[in-house]
């Protein structure tokens, strides 16, 4: 019997850490210290944006206030988008236990790259009464351009600290980074480093070059760091650690953030960025070759986990407040991580998989859901050396590109595959930096946090890498990617199976024919050569 889109959410609901919130709820310490507690999340239009926003609603029924950062984008006002935000699917469980949810959440019209954050004098201080900061609003464009990634990033993270010190009753300011900011080191600790450039000179720069000279010094700028994300990401922690001075702050450094174990469903994705563009690519039949060492770690980290993290972060900074403020005020030499928790979320110290054996699993399981929306047979090669995968993209990529539009434009069709290899190869760039190298990372301070925790707040927050199961959670990474990424329901599953049997003998029969032609070629040189020296 098909299986239906219903079907398969059912499931993922299922699977999730269904909980009696009368029974344990009561008991959450982090629950409790949500209730009427007023909290700002910025980046909450963002992927990780729409996890916390929902997961504290559904896991922290009493809370006070929900306030979201909100902008206009894409000719729609930021109250247009603001309506259709909570259609997404992701509230579909949150609707069911809190139907009256949207009471406490309100919008405010702002901008981060703007000065004072665009915000209205009636927002300003409809905002001072804020008890908890989710900074997660960030540029997440790696090729972005200076300009917008240090105003946004650096920028709006300064604007947004500053006030925060005018917020009489902040407990927590929760500032979202990356495990990459600092990946020109090989072996990242849970402490600050020094940036690449202070936050004021960056700022200064912006004020006094225009974007064609920016353009020019950004190479300059970046220097060892692989993208302006990245970049922008070291300025802005260095920018935490200078304006957070009197504010119960954290750092939290997340690494390669993939869909979903189970909450508020299993699977869930809404972007391709990452080590999700390769799933999809791949899986469409798209991308064939991916310069990578197999046998490094992937660093990737669930998001659900992550967001659990998160709000358990929050939940630490303000416990410790005062323990943390009364350093400061101590010792004015105290160093700054004592004062400023860092913790690096990433799955290498506990719980590693490399690159092959992900690839592997996603290919397994992918190949029993296949999208009826596949372009080709799946064929993944992980190349260790980057010519090897340069030549892979010549005869893998370009050439049944051009193959395939020739094709479309003489049948009076619009060419695609060029267009779409150009974004292919793109992302690849971006990419390989990171699935070709490894990272030794220090996790500390979240195996402490966890240990802190007590075993109510341990099954509502989970993020405990340490016993995830990597093949029971990637067994729905691929169903996750079809039906809320490419948007194909499952109730066309079977013709995606029919095409698929279909493209499997079109690859083999292709595979076929060049493997003799190969053949040929080599018997052929053979034979000329010997008749030439014999």
């Amino acid at each position: 019997m098909m299986r239906t889109s219903k079907d398969y959410l059912e499931d993922t609901l299922d699977m999730s850490n269904v909980l009696d919130t009368d029974s344990n709820n009561c008991q959450s310490e982090i629950s409790q210290f949500f209730a009427g507690s007023n909290v700002l999340i910025t980046g909450g239009s963002g992927f990780l944006g729409i996890l916390l926003i929902e997961k504290l609603l559904r896991c922290c029924p009493d809370i006070g206030k929900l306030y979201m950062f909100m902008r206009a984008k894409k000719n729609k006002s930021s109250e247009q988008r603001f309506k259709e935000h909570f259609d997404n699917i992701i509230y579909d469980r949150l609707k069911k236990e809190q139907p009256n949810f949207n009471k406490k959440v309100i919008m405010i019209e702002a901008e981060l790259s703007k000065l004072d954050l665009g915000l209205s004098e009636e927002n300003r201080k409809c905002l001072l009464d804020v008890n908890v900061i989710f900074h997660v609003a960030a540029t997440v464009r790696f090729n972005e351009s200076i300009r917008s990634a240090v105003d946004i990033n650096v920028r709006g993270t300064k604007q947004l600290l500053l006030f925060a010190k005018e917020m009489p009753n902040l407990k927590a300011f929760v500032y979202v980074s990356t495990a990459f900011s600092y990946c020109v080191n090989n072996f990242i600790e849970e402490k600050f480093y020094p940036p690449p450039i202070e936050t004021e000179k960056i700022l200064t720069l912006l004020d006094i070059l225009d974007d064609e000279q920016l353009d020019k010094l950004t190479p300059t700028l970046l220097g060892k760091w692989p993208n302006s994300y990245a970049f922008t990401k070291a300025i802005a922690e260095d920018t935490v650690r200078q304006y957070s001075i009197g504010i119960p702050v954290c750092i939290i450094r997340p690494s390669i953030v993939t869909s979903t174990v189970g909450e508020p469903v299993a699977g869930w994705i809404n972007n391709f960025y990452g080590a999700m563009g390769v799933v999809m690519g791949s899986a469409l039949g798209l991308l064939r070759t991916l310069h990578c060492d197999p046998d490094k770690v992937a660093e990737i980290v669930p998001a659900d986990y992550v967001i659990s993290h998160f709000i358990a972060a929050s939940w630490d900074t303000a416990k410790r407040r005062n323990t943390l403020l009364s350093i400061e005020n101590a010792n004015s030499e105290v160093p700054a991580t004592e004062r400023t928790p860092i913790y690096n979320y990433v799955s290498t110290c506990q719980n590693p998989i490399t690159w092959k054996r992900f690839m592997k699993l996603n290919k397994i399981y992918g190949m029993q859901v296949p999208s009826a929306q596949v372009f080709w047979h799946y064929m993944l090669i992980l190349n260790k050396y980057k010519f090897m995968h340069d030549i892979c993209v010549i005869f893998l990529h370009m050439i049944p590109a051009i193959i395939v539009d020739t094709i479309l434009f003489f049948s009076g069709r619009k060419p695609m595959l060029m267009k779409a290899n150009r974004k292919i190869n793109s992302f690849l760039s971006i990419i390989s930096y990171f699935s070709s190298r490894e990272w030794r990372f220090n996790n500390d301070s979240v195996v402490k946090l966890w240990n802190r925790m007590n075993r109510a707040d341990r099954k509502i927050f989970n993020f405990d890498i340490d016993h995830l199961n990597w093949e029971s959670y990637l067994k729905h990474i691929i169903p996750g990617v079809r039906v809320y990424l490419m948007k194909d329901p499952m109730e066309t599953l079977e013709q995606g199976r029919q095409k698929y049997r279909r493209l499997k003998i079109y690859h083999y029969t292709l595979l076929t024919i060049l493997t003799i032609l190969l053949v040929w070629g080599i018997i052929s040189l053979i034979n000329y050569l010997m008749s030439f020296f014999l």
